[in-house]
């Protein structure tokens, strides 16, 4: 090291890497030197433009971040939105169905209908067609 302190060496290093682009063995072997560096003093060396750009990237990178978790959000919102509306309105057609075919339902019925899955809907709105009976249309669910 000829006597030099660690931060004129770190700063020669800098100033080599500001200044021209190392063909790629002088620059592994710079390298190699700044890591022996930071090994001894256990303290990686980066310069000021590198802690800016870093900076930036993590500024970049959460706004980046948020951004992307703000259209998530709204795709998920808009699906949901719509299996809740198509649920809502397989609820209905099936309600004034039944109730035209075997008059008033009871409670547990509605509430069996609020509480039901696009699937069971869909399942029920089959079988009240050939169901001679309301229970008949829930058997087995």
């Amino acid at each position: 090291r000829r006597g030099w302190h660690r931060q004129r060496i770190l700063e020669l290093f800098a100033i080599i890497d500001w200044m021209m682009r190392l063909p790629s063995q002088l620059e592994q072997q710079l390298w190699q030197a700044i890591e022996t560096i930071e090994g001894e003093t256990e303290m990686p060396y980066v310069t000021s433009v590198e802690r800016l750009a870093i900076k930036r990237g993590m500024k970049q990178g959460i706004e980046q971040g948020m951004q992307q978790g703000l259209e998530k959000g709204r795709l998920e919102g808009k699906l949901e939105g719509k299996l809740e509306g198509k649920i809502e309105e397989a609820t209905t057609i099936l309600m004034r169905l039944l109730v035209k075919r075997f008059g008033d339902l009871d409670e547990g019925i509605r509430e069996r209908l609020d509480m039901a899955t696009l699937e069971q809907l869909d399942l029920w709105m089959d079988r009240i067609l050939d169901a001679s009976t309301v229970d008949t249309v829930f058997e087995g669910h």
